[in-house]
């Protein structure tokens, strides 16, 4: 649920952190990484934690995309809540 604010939230490390803010940028159309995220990601993680962060994050959005074209509806996990 934290995921959500997790720029206000003070739970997650500095580490988490900046792979969210990987996430976002990866996520956004178009996907621009800005210099200063990569270079965060270059004090916080080294080569190879970094490949593994970009294919995941890759791969997440890859899967996202697909099923919305195919109408493959969501298994439930993950429940917005609702402003009423």
């Amino acid at each position: 649920m934290a995921v959500k604010d997790w720029r206000m939230s003070n739970i997650f490390t500095r580490e988490e952190r900046v792979a969210l803010e990987l996430t976002e940028a990866m996520t956004d159309t178009p996907a621009i990484i800005p210099d200063d995220v990569f270079s965060d990601l270059q004090i916080h993680f080294n080569e190879s934690q970094i490949v593994e962060l970009v294919a995941t994050v890759a791969m997440e959005n890859y899967r996202a995309r697909f099923n919305r074209a195919f109408m493959i509806a969501s298994q439930g996990f993950y429940k917005p809540e609702t402003s009423e």
